[in-house]
Formats: structure tokens, sequence, C-alpha cells
């Protein structure tokens, strides 16, 4: 069939052989390093399949059944079954499935909610808090009057009482729950309380825990927040895009925050692979690899703690752990690039408390390729060696190499 063979990667090898090469050079990348990014995960075939298809052509400004463009009758079937997917699982009234990202999802949301200058409590950036919730540099921290919550200085933990003292002072339009680099689960019950208590819409930013919410491994802020904004890659194993999840009463602000507001067509080709992801995300082998991510990352992080690494927090609940590479000798840049160099990929991230910068990691790419407890254990052994000896990276790159092969992300290729 002529639309097949379209979607065939030879078609690519044979029209454009330097990108079809970068291509493959990213699978091989992918295939014999460590994807240790708390924010990166990967999709399965039907998600990539969905990715290119045909509907990649198709523009579809507006909503199902009131499109600005003619043609969408197929497509118009494809967002309301990613809409009533996205609904059942996380139990919600409303999903806008649009949102390019999660860093858009969160704009629409304040877009629906706040006007600008109003004010805003979200956790500081020093502490875990997104670019979206109130860098100078980012739209929020432009457009909105943004109050900084932290963390206990001794368990690193936040601090729910200077919420609710900030809360009461600043009396804000909105508090934002939700953090980048943040490993432990948040008290959505409490958040809502004090919102409540000073009147203000709550925001869940779910971007990391919604996938561990999807397969019930984590507690979900839908039942407690106003609006939740979250991603749909990371743990969710969707394509990189966003979402929004609200009740039925902010149903028409949220749409219209979306589009036509901050964003124009929506990508139905991602919207497709959204719909997928929620279909594979509701199945029982999904709840299993939801808990096994958090198993592992337990595992990882009781692993780095014994090999003298200072884990923020002291442990994770989640599939994301953040440490202190300080006992070792090394700032948090150093470090990343050693590991690297061994081809462990990861991230630094601030730490509270002090300007440094520490490591952030997650385990929810190692899972998806299979591995478990043991791989974790090993993963921490490698991890700590090359940190504590440069010399030694050599050596683990092999040994990466080795483990990365037997758990190839796509076994078929």
């Amino acid at each position: 069939m002529p639309v097949t063979q379209t979607l065939e990667a030879d078609v690519l090898r044979l029209q454009d052989p330097e990108l079809a090469e970068i291509l493959m050079g990213e699978l091989a990348r992918q295939s014999t390093t460590l994807q240790l990014i708390a924010a990166e995960n990967f999709t399965s075939k039907a998600v990539l399949t969905a990715l290119g298809s045909p509907l990649a052509n198709k523009y579809a400004e507006g909503y199902p059944g009131a499109r600005h463009h003619g043609g969408c009758e197929i497509v118009d079937v494809a967002e309301r079954l990613a809409v009533e997917r996205a609904k059942a699982l996380f139990g919600a009234e409303h999903a806008n499935v649009q949102s390019h990202s999660g860093s858009s999802a969160v704009l629409a949301t304040y877009a629906a909610l706040l006007r600008p200058g109003d004010t805003v409590l979200a956790m500081g950036l020093p502490f875990g808090g997104h670019l979206t919730h109130g860098s100078p540099a980012n739209f929020s921290g432009r457009w909105f009057d943004f109050v900084g919550y932290g963390v206990e200085a001794e368990s690193g933990l936040i601090d729910y009482e200077q919420v609710r003292t900030l809360a009461r002072t600043h009396r804000p339009k909105a508090i934002v729950c939700g953090a980048i680099s943040y490993p432990r689960h948040m008290d959505y019950a409490l958040f809502r309380a004090i919102a409540d208590e000073v009147g203000a819409y709550l925001i869940a930013d779910a971007a990391h825990p919604i996938g561990l919410v999807a397969g019930g491994a984590a507690p979900s802020p839908v039942p407690y927040a106003d609006v939740v904004c979250a991603t749909t890659h990371k743990v969710l194993r969707g394509p990189r895009g966003g979402m929004i999840l609200c009740g039925g009463e902010l149903a028409e602000r949220v749409d219209r925050a979306v589009f036509p507001f901050t964003q124009g067509g929506a990508q139905m080709h991602t919207i497709a692979a959204k719909a997928v992801a929620f279909g594979e995300a509701a199945t029982p082998a999904f709840a299993a690899y939801a808990h096994q991510v958090v198993a592992n990352a337990k595992v990882l992080a009781e692993g780095l703690a014994a090999e003298g690494l200072a884990l923020t927090t002291g442990g994770t609940d989640t599939h994301m752990l953040t440490a202190d590479t300080a006992p070792l000798g090394l700032d948090g840049r150093s470090a990343r690039g050693r590991l690297a160099a061994a081809g462990m990929v990861l991230d630094t991230c601030a730490l509270p408390h002090g300007d440094v910068r520490g490591l952030r990691l997650g385990t929810a790419a190692l899972t998806t390729q299979g591995m478990g407890e043991a791989e974790m254990s090993q993963v921490a052994k490698l991890f700590a060696a090359v940190l504590r000896n440069e010399a030694d990276s050599k050596r683990a790159r092999e040994e990466v190499r080795d483990l990365a092969g037997r758990f190839p992300p796509y076994p078929d290729e």
C-alpha cells in the first residue's frame, strides 16, 4: 500500500541519508548508555507509530465538532478518544489534551484562572520549583507576582507551616503544588485546606508524578486541585506533550485558554499518540511497571547513600532522587561530566539551602527497558566508582555498554 510505504524508515534512508544517519545515531546513543534523566522515558512502538502517522498532515484548530478547518471528522474521533481515556484514567471530569508541553499547559492554566499582576504562591526555584513557578526569565515571573515557599532545613521536606503563613500573609489568587526536583509525595489535602482558608485556586503541577498516579503508585492530585497540569512523557511513557485536567465548571475557561488564547492548531498526531499512551497506562502491566519504577528508585537511592552520596530528604517516594556529591569532593556539574563520559546520562539541579548544584536522576527509562533492583544496585556501584576516581570511567563505560546491551529499549531494532 502506498501509505504504508511512506511510513517505512527505508524511505528516509533513501531520500535523506544524512538525516537518517543522525536518527540512527541517536538510537545508538540511547541503546548504549543509561538514560537516568528523571524527565525522560522510552515510548512504545505504538506511540511512535501514531507520531509518524498521516494525522501529522491535518490542520485542526478548535475542538471536536467545532473546528476552523474542514476534513476533521477522523481526527475528531482521535481527540475524543484521547480525552475520554484521560478522564477515565485519572478520574477527572474534564481533560484538555491539546497542550504542546507541560509549560504550555501551565501557561494556559494561569491564563484561565489569573490576570497579570495576580499573586501566586509556588515552590521557590532553589528548592525544586519549575521555571513556570515564577522564574524572572519566564512568562510566569514577568506577568505574575510570585511568592516562593521552601523546605525545612534539616529534613528537606516541604515546610507546610511556611506555606500556610505565606498564604495568610500574601492572600494569593492561586497556590501551585508541584516541583521538578522534589522526590517526595506532596500532601495535596493539606494544600487544599490552605488554599480554601485564603480563598485561592489550587493548581497541581504534576508533570513528574502523573505517570505514577496513572499506575496507582502515587497519590492523585485530581480530587483536591482545581486544575492539574501534566506532561504526557516522563513516567507516563507517552509522546512529548502536555495535558490539563479539571472539574466541569472550569472546562470552558481551560479550553479557551488553550485555544485560541495560547495556542493555534492542535498537533493531531501527538494527540493520537497520547490516546495510545493513555490506553497503555490503563492496563495491569503499566500498574506493575509504575510500582517497579518506585521500587527501583528506592534501591538506587539506598545504594547511592551507602556509597557516600547525600540524598536530599533522605530518600525518595517516587521515580526521582536528588543527591549532593560534595561528600565525594565534587560539585554537581563536574560529577555530571564524569558520569556522562562513562555513559550515565543525568541532570544537575539546585540544592536547598546553598548556592550549589546537585544531581537529579530517575528510574523510569531503565525500568521501561526491563531493569530491576539488581541492576539498580549495579548502577549505584558504577556511579560511585566513577565519582571517586575519574580513571574508572573507561572501565565503567564498558560495563554500562554491556548492561544497556542486555536491556535494549527497542529489542527488534
